[in-house]
């Protein structure tokens, strides 16, 4: 092979998890190259309005004063995802995250602070409902940093509204600019943008470099330790989710449109075993008038109702198993899309929705797209979207009956702590009954694919017959998630990319040492 360069270790991907891996990489004297395909660092990372780590008992927690422990927190994750996933997989991502917290505060530019978001499963054994398993990386302003503001993705606004980039970097986009901070002192990290992993090279059987294309031209990079592959899922790859039977499409995700799966393809070609092939991290999604459907959560008011004009769902669930609930009525043929978001006139027009990560465009424009729709009586506005004009109004009045109660009987909305976590505690339920009335249209959105290349605790990437491929690892949704097919709790997906990283990238660097002795 005609290598152009040499590294220890070759990173493929630039959100939380390839930011790790490259950092840990030159922290233990490794030499790395960090490979990003667009023009821009932090993959979906980026886009997360938090950018936290579902991480329990780390330092930042026990500083704060929690008195959770980590035997609590394997309880509550394994008795969520079950026997989906390898049991010692989901063992070393509870214990890891505390470790690996531990050892980025070590480093000035890596400060983090406790961002309280509860378990996604409040009923289940030892959940946390106050949020204490949950940690996020510390805002700061972009004139501290200025020299990343142009190449840190994100925030969506900028990429889909055209806004002007924000003057502070917070969540995901904090965490990418603080691990650019603690990368650039390092002389042996290198860093390259428009530069797209396009295959693995092979020789008997193992891993020793890739093959990147950049300008138009491929070259061969030698990896001595390892490749470690964080490019995110495949989520804008409408013939890979065709092929692997995930709902949706590429248009309604929330990753950059270079998540293609690239890197799955190419482990897949070296021999590695997948899992959890039709995944995603699901949510419900915001019709916006491009007609992409975007994530959005924090509803302060409002009903769902589906094609016949009735409640399906719980209205205020955590987004995945909301997300999960609409799939599975539509596979069952009880759901069609666009569903309807039905709420009256107690905060106008736009709907009650705080959160729904693309900012809104002016109502007129969702108006002229066949989005949203107001009428003076339910009568009226059933007949505007279509559902039964009976049926919606006898679903109103039903559910406007349970809120002087508190209890919704039909779906428990505000049963556990996360639906009442925009709601001051209390229940979420508000009555619709000030016209003029109003419908939003909704449909699924996803924040990426979950389903990836099979690895072991390490990070190293397994066969189907479970032997490893020597110096081939991969981490986050590059790799089969170990939560399975459930989402446990906020920052599940980034504290998976980010530790499995590190893992893989200690164990290149210990194979280093002992490869040294």
């Amino acid at each position: 092979m005609d290598w152009t360069q040499e590294y220890d270790v070759v990173v493929a991907g630039s959100g939380g998890g390839g930011m790790c891996g490259a950092y840990t990489a030159a922290r233990e004297g490794l030499s790395v190259l960090l490979v990003e395909a667009s023009d821009k660092f932090g993959g979906t990372t980026a886009y997360s309005g938090g950018g936290g780590v579902w991480f329990p008992c780390n330092p930042v927690l026990m500083r704060a004063g929690t008195d959770d422990t980590i035997e609590d927190a394997l309880t509550y994750y394994r008795s969520v995802v079950g026997d989906r996933t390898p049991a010692d997989l989901q063992e070393t991502y509870v214990r890891g995250g505390a470790p690996l917290i531990e050892y980025l505060e070590q480093d000035e530019n890596l400060k983090f602070e406790m961002l309280p978001w509860p378990d996604y499963f409040g009923k289940a054994p030892k959940a946390r409902l106050d949020g204490q398993r949950h940690t996020m990386p510390t805002p700061f302003p972009v004139s501290d940093a200025p020299a990343y503001k142009d190449v840190v993705r994100g925030p969506l606004d900028v990429d889909r509204l055209g806004a002007p980039t924000p003057d502070y970097y917070i969540g995901g986009r904090a965490l990418v600019a603080r691990f650019l901070m603690a990368l650039e002192p390092r002389d042996n990290a290198t860093l390259q943008l428009n530069t797209a992993l396009v295959d693995l090279v092979t020789e008997d059987g193992e891993v020793t470099g890739v093959i990147v294309e950049r300008d138009g031209k491929r070259e061969a990079i030698r990896a001595r330790r390892g490749v470690l592959l964080a490019t995110g899922g495949f989520e804008g790859n409408d013939t890979m989710r065709a092929e692997y039977g995930v709902p949706g499409v590429a248009r309604d995700t929330m990753g950059p449109a270079t998540n293609t799966g690239q890197a799955h393809r190419a482990g897949i070609a070296a021999g590695a075993a997948t899992d959890l092939m039709d995944q995603a991290w699901w949510s419900p999604g915001l019709t916006h008038p491009d007609g992409r459907s975007a994530f959005a959560l924090w509803f302060t008011g409002g009903i769902f109702v589906n094609q016949n004009g009735e409640r399906f769902v719980n209205e205020s669930a955590p987004y995945d198993r909301l997300g999960r609930d609409v799939l599975d009525q539509m596979a069952a043929g009880e759901v069609t899309l666009p569903f309807w978001m039905i709420y009256d006139d107690k905060e106008g027009e736009v709907p009650p929705c705080k959160a729904p990560n693309v900012s809104f465009s002016p109502t007129q424009e969702y108006v002229d797209a066949g989005l949203w729709h107001t009428a003076d009586t339910l009568e009226e506005l059933a007949a505007k979207i279509g559902v039964p004009a009976d049926a919606l109004v006898a679903t109103v009045e039903k559910y406007n009956g349970h809120v002087p109660t508190g209890v919704d009987p039909d779906f428990g909305r505000g049963d556990e702590a996360y639906d009442r976590a925009f709601s001051g505690g209390e229940p979420p339920l508000v009555t619709v009954d000030q016209g003029p009335f109003h419908a939003a249209a909704f449909g699924v959105s996803d924040l990426g694919t979950k389903g990836g290349l099979t690895t072991d605790v390490t990070g190293n990437v397994l066969r189907a017959d479970g032997s490893a491929i020597t110096g081939l690892y991969a981490a986050g949704n590059t790799m089969a998630a170990p939560s399975g097919t459930v989402y446990p709790g906020g920052g599940n997906p980034i504290g998976t990319s980010m530790l499995f990283s590190h893992l893989a990238v200690r164990a290149m660097a210990d194979a280093k040492q002992e490869a040294s002795a």
